[in-house]
């Protein structure tokens, strides 16, 4: 068994270790190892089975910028315990650089005022990485490394998405960007007013309503008419529709009949087909992007494996393009940076899971991420704008399109303790408190970057209101008294910038 040992200086030590669990290790490639945190007075241990060099992931306070997942660079075991801050500042400064010299080469501008933070945070983490014998002054140095460094990271991405959108704008005729921009519409058809505010702010919407547990609670009694409805008000108010999820692999996801059947895997898979076939069928013509399964990297409805798991998703994608092969079949991927591997219970990491799908050849035509960011157990953490920057670009190199599905909350009370299948608002990751103002600051930072990358080709918001937000409550953008959050506002000035002439 390898470990990590990481020194911290007593005064920074965090009063809340809440988030000590989620630290994990990762291979260089991105491949997360199942990983054990040890706590020692201010001597962090991170154990993994294996000894080659990897990567530490850890969430930590930053000035200015809440308490985001940082990484260190690669790093090699070693007797002598590492300074955590000094590393971290290594970490973040290195893709701060490469980052920086990529776009620097492909014709971004500069300004004087990124290069200043840039030598600021080098000029500080070299001052730091000199005084590693006094572990209080060299971690002080470091904690200012990581502040300028996250400062230039953030104005550099937001330098590149501006640029960006400006010339694919540009290029537009027709005064549009190649990318769709929804919201999931929940369980209702919308109002005059919500009708309104939905067409000012986007051009599609999914219709999550086709969704099994939602069609077919009891055996053999399926009810169509809410979704016909949503289908229906999308088609006369001119929205591109997406489709689904047809089958939600998360905990309680699936209808609750189904689960005697699991034991008889060949009726399990007519039965699912059956029901993909039958809703394909029904909205054919109307319907021609679907998200057909959700949740199948993670997994947890009937204790169903990660074989039996990738064999269904596959099936589903065929039996999909066999009876509409016009319409483009999309699998949702939760957790897209893959940290639930560190727990040990899965083998396959999502690119790994859905490569092996996309090389099956049964007719995979994208790839829906879902950033649920500041949720637990089902969410992310809170990870900066480079971050989710390199991870967008780590997906596109599987070179399907991308469609990514965001909720962000905008309030941390709990709606239901007992219901396991509601995700935890997660305390203190954001700038600021969760709020209302908070979620539409988030919208208003990382919106334009996933607009501007070249294989995102939708953006979907996770749920239009509050009290369709079940799984991830307070992410909608209306609240539970009808009232409009500023999200919804930010999106659309956006919509209204990119979209109309």
């Amino acid at each position: 068994m390898g470990n990590l040992r990481f020194l911290i200086a007593p005064s920074q030590l965090p009063e809340d270790w809440s988030d000590l669990h989620r630290a994990y290790l990762n291979a260089v490639d991105g491949r997360v190892f199942p990983t054990r945190v040890e706590v020692d007075g201010n001597l962090l241990t991170f154990r993994r089975q294996t000894s080659q060099s990897c990567k530490l992931n850890i969430v930590w306070k930053i000035t200015d910028f809440g308490r985001p997942v940082i990484r260190t660079a690669s790093l090699s075991e070693r007797e002598e315990p590492y300074v955590l801050l000094l590393e971290l500042a290594r970490g973040k400064i290195s893709t701060l650089k490469d980052q920086l010299s990529v776009w620097q080469i492909a014709g971004l501008n500069i300004p004087e005022e990124l290069w200043k933070l840039h030598d600021e945070a080098f000029s500080a983490f070299s001052k730091a990485a000199v005084n590693q014998d006094k572990l209080e002054e060299c971690s002080d140095l470091a904690g200012v490394a990581l502040q300028k460094a996250h400062a230039a990271a953030e104005m550099l991405v937001q330098l590149y998405a501006r640029q960006r959108l400006m010339i694919l704008h540009q290029r537009a005729q027709s005064l549009k960007l190649p990318v769709s921009l929804g919201c999931n519409l929940g369980e209702f058809v919308p109002n005059s007013q919500e009708t309104r505010q939905i067409c000012q702010a986007f051009d599609a919407a999914n219709t999550d309503l086709i969704n099994w547990k939602l069609i077919e609670q009891f055996e053999g009694d399926q009810n169509w008419d809410l979704c016909d409805q949503q289908v229906d008000w999308c088609e006369k108010n001119h929205l591109l529709i997406r489709g689904g999820c047809l089958l939600d692999f998360a905990p309680h996801g699936l209808p609750d009949w189904l689960e005697s059947w699991k034991l008889d895997m060949v009726n399990f898979q007519s039965i699912i087909s059956h029901f993909i076939e039958t809703a394909i069928t029904r909205y054919t013509g109307s319907i021609r992007t679907w998200t057909l399964v959700s949740a199948m990297n993670t997994g947890g409805v009937f204790g169903l494996n990660e074989e039996t798991r990738l064999t269904l998703t596959a099936r589903a994608i065929e039996v999909a393009k066999q009876t509409d092969d016009s319409i483009q079949c999309f699998i949702r991927v939760e957790q897209p940076w893959g940290d639930y591997l560190a727990k040990g219970q899965h083998q396959l990491s999502p690119m790994q899971f859905v490569d092996a799908i996309d090389r099956l050849g049964v007719g995979l035509s994208g790839i829906d991420l879902e950033f649920s960011i500041g949720y637990y157990p089902n969410g992310s953490h809170h990870h900066d704008l480079l971050d989710i920057s390199k991870l967008i670009d780590k997906w596109s190199a599987l070179n399907l399109p991308l469609h990514l599905t965001l909720a962000f909350p905008s309030d941390d009370s709990i709606i239901d303790e007992k219901n396991k299948s509601i995700s935890k608002v997660q305390a203190g990751q954001w700038k600021t408190d969760w709020s209302e103002a908070a979620q539409a600051e988030w919208i208003d930072l990382y919106l334009p970057l996933l607009l501007a990358k070249p294989a995102v080709t939708g953006v979907y918001w996770s749920r239009f209101r509050d009290q369709d937000a079940r799984r991830f409550p307070h992410s909608g953008l209306i609240n539970s008294e009808g009232q409009a959050k500023p999200a919804l506002k930010t999106i659309t000035k956006y919509h209204q910038q990119y979209w109309r002439s």
